[in-house]
């Protein structure tokens, strides 16, 4: 704390701005009076006692009551205004009562009386907003403009008198941010009035502040016949003030594009502050100078079947009124006007032809000065016409010919040709194209597709027919067919022949014929009789330039149960036959059958053991095992002997 006679440290300024924690006071009223145990300003003389240690001079000097106070204090309106009272009493004195008061319209009022630790009085007028604090200092919450006054510390000491001093409160309140409004109607190059260009206020600021404008960025200033900025100032009944400035000054047509805002100032504190507004752009009305027709789009893509606009463009503002013409015969123009947007300026031309293309003239009409401004454009319309396609030789061409296609058209544009065949495959390029060795296959439509590289989408074709005649040829028939006894079947016959043929069977049945290009096909629906199976069907295929016949073959086709059968017998005797083999294997394994021994053996005989073993095969033919048994030098042995054969297998 700042002792009575020196200015408050900065310490201390900071400290008195709030009370400190576990500050003690109580409130009479509006008022806070403190409640110390000792001296209020004990702390001060204990630093006046280190003071005179240090500054001894200055401490003799200090002969009488002093006090203290700010000269200037400032508040924003609604904060909390603190208003210091610092004082010395010479030899460590107490004070015997603190007045606070203001003064209004040189008449002192006062707000409270503070004597040890009482408040003896209280201003009414600032009931609820007063507090005094331990060090003296008064407090004002909810500071209003009518607080914007001198207020006085008056301390009495006893015989040591009375001392005051005074601080001046300053109440401020920043100003709103300021509100811009561009003129709405818009201004005129040609206007002889200094015109309005925009009006600014900002309300609710103290001390009055005041306003500056700017164009893109730079202070505008007064300036005779050219720029004017008055000003308002008005105070509201809260004691605000409301501030409002406007702006007038010529434009010309490069201000279409500026922008235009207002900066408020006010003070606060000794330091000068700024809140600038939005920027705004005024509309500038001005006549037309240049004038622009364009072929949209480019005129060097326009082709055949387009849609094409005219887009005319004027510099003024607002725009002006728009005519279109087209230059016909002689030098006579036609009116197009009909046909466009007189407002927008585009004339559409839909669809356009060949007979489109020509010279078009925009021309432009300012209802302000009546000055009037044209330019032409040239419309070239690419296209494709003539296309044609010759073939050589012309007359009838038959299997193994050549032949030689050309196409031709014409264009203001360069162009390439391709050919392609029915189906879309290139075949070839240039103007011509050449088939050699031709057949009934090759017959096929040809076109000759012309394209302008030069204007996408710009191509026209053209289709020739090559056919080459001939013969029918038989190119596929059901042959042969396995057919069974009484079942229906399909025959089919499948030629290619030009001209179309026509296909006969020598049998009776149902047919149908399906044609694709050269080719045609028959299928006949039969059901299968004794005579078909034995003679077959025949097809025949024939044309003006000669007949071509096939034999179809039918084959009986046996039914799956004899198939069965017979597989089934041929399975048995493998097994059999490996059954017989295995047996002999083993028994000449065991040593049971003897090598080299012949004859025939009785098995019948009573001597022979159970342990022997006879195989008898026996033949129903006896011409073949007569055959069978013969010998080697030919000799054919008795029947009898014959009949059996018996095979001794014992040991």
């Amino acid at each position: 704390m700042s002792c009575p006679g020196e200015a408050p440290r900065p310490a201390d300024k900071a400290r008195m701005k709030t009370s400190p924690p576990g500050a003690t006071g109580k409130r009479w009223g509006g008022c806070w009076a403190p409640v110390l145990a000792s001296p209020p300003f004990l702390g001060c003389e204990e630093h006046a006692a280190q003071r005179h240690h240090s500054e001894p001079g200055k401490l003799a000097a200090a002969s009488k009551l002093e006090v203290s106070m700010p000269a200037v204090v400032e508040v924003e309106s609604g904060g909390t205004a603190r208003i210091e009272c610092n004082f010395y009493i010479p030899g460590n004195g107490s004070y015997t009562y603190i007045n606070w008061s203001y003064i209004d319209r040189n008449n002192r009022v006062r707000l409270c009386r503070i004597t040890g630790s009482k408040i003896l009085e209280e201003n009414v007028d600032y009931k609820g907003r007063l507090s005094v604090g331990e060090d003296n200092a008064l407090s004002i919450s909810r500071v209003m403009m009518q607080d914007a006054r001198t207020f006085v510390c008056q301390v009495g000491a006893g015989s040591h008198g009375v001392g005051e001093n005074r601080t001046e409160l300053h109440v401020y309140k920043v100003p709103e941010a300021p509100e811009i409004g561009a003129n709405p109607a818009g201004i005129s190059v040609q206007s002889s009035d200094i015109p309005q260009i925009a009006h600014c206020v900002s309300k609710n600021g103290f001390p009055p502040p005041n306003i500056t404008w700017h164009k893109n960025g730079e202070q505008l200033q007064p300036e005779e016949k050219m720029v004017k900025i008055p000003a308002t100032l008005t105070r509201e009944s809260s004691g605000l003030y409301t501030v409002s400035s406007t702006l007038f000054a010529h434009v010309t047509r490069e201000d279409r594009n500026s922008l235009y805002h207002c900066t408020v100032h006010y003070w606060l504190r000794g330091q000068r502050h700024a809140v600038e507004s939005r920027r705004v752009n005024v509309t500038v009305f001005y006549p037309a100078e240049h004038v622009k027709l364009q072929v949209m789009p480019s005129s060097a893509l326009v082709k055949e079947g387009d849609d094409v606009k005219l887009v005319c463009e004027a510099d003024g503002n607002p725009a002006p009124v728009f005519s279109f013409y087209k230059r016909g015969l002689e030098d006579s123009w036609q009116d197009l006007s009909s046909l466009a947007d007189t407002n927008s300026g585009v004339l559409n031309l839909h669809d356009v032809k060949k007979s489109s293309s020509g010279l078009y003239r925009c021309q432009t009409l300012d209802l302000d000065d009546m000055r009037q401004l044209e330019k032409d454009v040239e419309l070239v319309v690419n296209y494709i016409e003539g296309v044609h396609v010759k073939m050589e030789p012309s007359s009838p061409l038959q299997e193994g010919d050549s032949v030689r296609l050309s196409c031709d058209a014409h264009s203001p544009v360069a162009l390439d040709y391709q050919w392609r065949d029915e189906k879309g495959r290139k075949v070839g390029e240039g103007n011509q194209l050449f088939l050699s060795n031709l057949t009934f296959e090759t017959s096929s439509n040809f076109s000759c597709k012309v394209i302008a590289p030069s204007v996408p989408g710009l191509e026209q074709s053209k289709q020739v027919a090559v056919a080459v005649q001939g013969k029918p040829r038989i190119v596929a028939i059901s042959s042969p067919l396995y057919v069974r006894q009484d079942e229906v079947v399909n025959l089919t016959c499948k030629a290619i022949a030009f001209p179309r043929p026509s296909v006969h069977w020598n049998v009776n049945g149902t047919a149908h014929e399906y044609v694709e290009n050269q080719h045609i096909a028959s299928n006949l629906t039969v059901r299968v009789n004794h005579d078909l199976l034995q003679a077959g069907a025949m097809c025949r295929v024939s044309n003006a330039l000669g007949i071509s016949e096939k034999h179809i073959q039918l084959l009986d086709q046996k039914t799956p149960e004899s198939k069965g059968v017979i597989i089934v017998a041929i399975i048995v005797c493998i097994l059999v036959v490996a059954v017989l083999g295995s047996v002999i294997y083993f028994l000449h394994k065991k040593g049971k059958i003897p090598c080299g021994r012949a004859g025939k053996q009785d098995i019948t005989k009573p001597e022979a053991r159970k342990d022997k073993i006879v195989v008898e095969v026996k033949s129903d033919k006896l011409s073949e095992e007569a055959g069978l048994l013969q010998g080697a030098n030919g000799e054919k042995r008795p029947a009898a002997d014959q009949s059996e054969k018996y095979i001794d297998l014992r040991n």
